[in-house]
């Protein structure tokens, strides 16, 4: 009879990926919605996911009160770079139109509980966070604007380093961004670097570690040259937790390490007491 015959049919198979959060740390396995209810954040671990530039700024910004400034200013050509994969031009133009941003952070004039700030949040999406020609004017612009509205400036790092398709160019935006820091410090004003996983190259070596007060999500993986390329210069084994928050707390470099469902009241709080009379 033909129901003997007949070949079952497949079992509907739904990808993991679209169900389940594996944590690249602890391999756990993580309903998707309870993931993004935890902010992102290994239930089982307490690893702390990426996240991109919106995400950041809707977790630390009152709802409604973010208004982006410098949108319109975007990634540079300067050497018309390309190599074997293709255009920089071209690899620009497809990153900002898959994550819908025109540059590796989005600042803009916000309030967190209430209290007027400039917020930048950096994004890995695009170009591994990478610190081009656009970063640096979009964070002279926020800095400015804070310098105009007498408020505090708090940037958000995630971060490969320095951009390194435009050149001597990328490496000046360091220099830029310090300089823009360093008005506002001149002036009193406050500056909060929020260091995220990760925070790293020509990033960490400038406007990530000159805060007022530096601080960072846990296990946030914070240095310059990578523990490969340091190994094989000191010929020594660095220790396991090198280059993470953790270390660099442990040897002055943060101030603090705050978990990501409190970052929001520590910068409220911050800012309160710093303000005060």
């Amino acid at each position: 009879m033909a129901w003997f015959t007949k070949a079952p049919e497949a079992p509907l198979r739904i990808p993991t990926e679209a169900v389940w959060n594996v944590c690249p740390k602890c391999k756990a396995y993580t309903p998707k919605e309870v993931y993004a209810e935890n902010l992102k954040v290994c239930p089982h671990c307490g690893y702390h996911g990426r996240l991109s530039a919106r995400e950041r700024i809707a977790l630390l910004a009152d709802e409604g009160s973010f208004k982006e400034i410098a949108a319109e200013v975007i990634a540079h050509d300067p050497l018309t770079f390309s190599d074997a994969s293709g255009a920089y031009a071209g690899k620009v133009a497809a990153t900002r139109e898959k994550t819908k941003i025109g540059e590796s952070i989005v600042v803009g004039t916000a309030k967190i509980e209430k209290l007027p700030v400039v917020l930048g949040a950096m994004d890995f999406r695009f170009m591994g966070g990478s610190l081009g020609s656009g970063t640096g004017e979009r964070i002279l612009q926020a800095a400015e604007t804070a310098r105009r509205l007498r408020c505090p400036l708090i940037l958000c790092t995630a971060s490969g380093g320095a951009r390194m398709q435009e050149g001597i160019i990328s490496l000046m935006q360091m220099a830029k961004t310090c300089a823009a820091i360093q008005r506002l410090r001149d002036e009193g004003l406050l500056y909060i670097s929020v260091m995220t996983d990760p925070t790293t190259g020509g990033v960490s070596a400038s406007f990530a570690m000159v805060g007022d007060l530096n601080i960072a999500e846990p296990k946030t993986l914070i240095g310059f040259a990578g523990r490969r390329v340091i190994e094989t210069t000191i010929k020594q084994k660095l220790p396991p937790e090198f280059q993470t928050s953790e270390y660099l707390l442990e040897h002055g470099f943060l101030d603090k390490i705050v978990a990501r469902k409190d970052l929001k009241a520590f910068l409220a709080k911050m800012i309160r007491l710093t303000s005060a009379k």
